[in-house]
């Protein structure tokens, strides 16, 4: 059944703050249009092609939207997925007629790992084969993480730490890394433990982090970000960098443990670990980021885009040469918690929300 919507939501975009009226209309005013609802938990989307998106919905399927109509179309698979806690189905990336889906796998007596699979496209049915699974399983609901992103033959994919905290740094492990991977999972050669860090796992590209939500690949200097939830505080923007490390456990950017007490000794960063670009302290729930480079919002070209989950925000980080500027709010407490982000290729921004009965959203600037 086609159904199709015309919701506008006005709102006026002010550096730091945010107006919204049905009937306020001025220079900088922008409009968000529902092409499609009753998207039951919704994590992951990607493009096709210009019309049609793939989304994952954490409890299990994957929908093809047509974004002209909004159709929705369920694609079959038979992946061993676990719903649970944060898990599910989670990020989804489609490239040169494959799909690859991030998930939490069902390893059997209530222990789950992040896995990725990939599978050639079928508009009924996709048939994925696993192409890296973390070890090792654990029983907990909590920290997946994970985006995946492609660079020329690589594969990034963020692994969060399961709430275990301080396996973020044991690096005879997955959880609390990046992995870097083929797109066919082998492993590349130059990987760190092949160059300097012997004793670490060949996947493993960067460690000490959280649960990392957001990965992009900049299209302005091809480099890779990500976005961290932080604890009680301590959500971070920053780079991925060849064997580096954040410092989770031994440092929590600014924030705190949820009880209160300090994390290590209490220091946002210290020398040594990677130091984030830039931190929220008290946490925003970051969930995806994209670094804007369409013609569609010109003045953008450059700037990163974050997703905020407990705000129910859109914000914009002025990012210039690597250092970020300063941040604005597009947009706040609108659509509810913002799950994803993305961008095709005429420069238009769709987002979905996370509820049980989401949409997807399209961004447009009013005349």
């Amino acid at each position: 059944m086609i159904k199709k919507f015309s919701i506008f939501i006005i709102i006026s975009f002010i550096q730091s703050s945010v107006v919204f009226s049905q009937d306020l209309v001025s220079d900088n005013n922008f409009k968000l249009f529902e092409i499609t609802t009753e998207l039951n938990e919704p994590w992951g989307m990607t493009f096709i092609d210009d019309n049609n998106i793939l989304i994952t919905e954490k409890t299990g399927e994957i929908v093809r939207v047509d974004i002209e109509t909004g159709e929705k179309f369920y694609i079959d698979h038979e992946l061993n997925f676990f719903y649970y806690g944060q898990g599910g189905l989670l990020d989804i990336l489609y490239e040169d007629g494959y799909v690859y889906v991030s998930y939490s796998e069902d390893r059997e007596q209530g222990r789950t790992s992040t896995a990725i699979a990939r599978g050639s496209y079928n508009d009924n049915k996709i048939v994925f084969k696993n192409i890296f699974r973390a070890e090792p399983p654990i029983n907990s609901g909590y920290h997946f993480g994970s985006r995946i992103i492609i660079k020329n033959d690589f594969l990034y994919a963020s692994v969060g730490e399961r709430g275990k905290g301080m396996i973020a740094q044991d690096v005879t492990n997955h959880p609390g890394s990046i992995i870097r991977i083929h797109k066919d999972g082998s492993i590349p050669k130059d990987n760190p433990k092949f160059i300097n860090q012997p004793k670490w796992l060949p996947e493993v590209y960067q460690i000490g982090i959280r649960n990392p939500q957001g990965m992009y690949l900049s299209p302005i200097n091809d480099k890779v970000y990500i976005s961290n939830h932080g604890a009680k505080g301590g959500d971070f923007f920053g780079e991925v960098e060849y064997a580096g490390n954040y410092g989770w456990k031994i440092i929590g950017w600014g924030g705190t443990n949820y009880i209160g007490t300090q994390i290590g000794d209490g220091s946002p960063w210290k020398p040594g670990f990677t130091k984030p670009l830039w931190t929220w302290t008290p946490s925003i729930a970051v969930s995806n980021i994209l670094i804007y480079n369409g013609d569609l919002y010109p003045e953008w070209k450059g700037d990163v885009l974050v997703t905020s989950l407990k705000y129910k925000t859109l914000y914009k980080l002025d990012f210039e040469n690597n250092i970020v500027l300063n941040q604005d709010i597009i947009f706040e407490n609108l659509i509810g918690r913002i799950r994803d982000i993305d961008v095709n290729s005429s420069g238009e921004i769709f987002l979905i929300n996370s509820s049980s009965n989401a949409s997807l959203w399209k961004l447009e600037k009013l005349e």
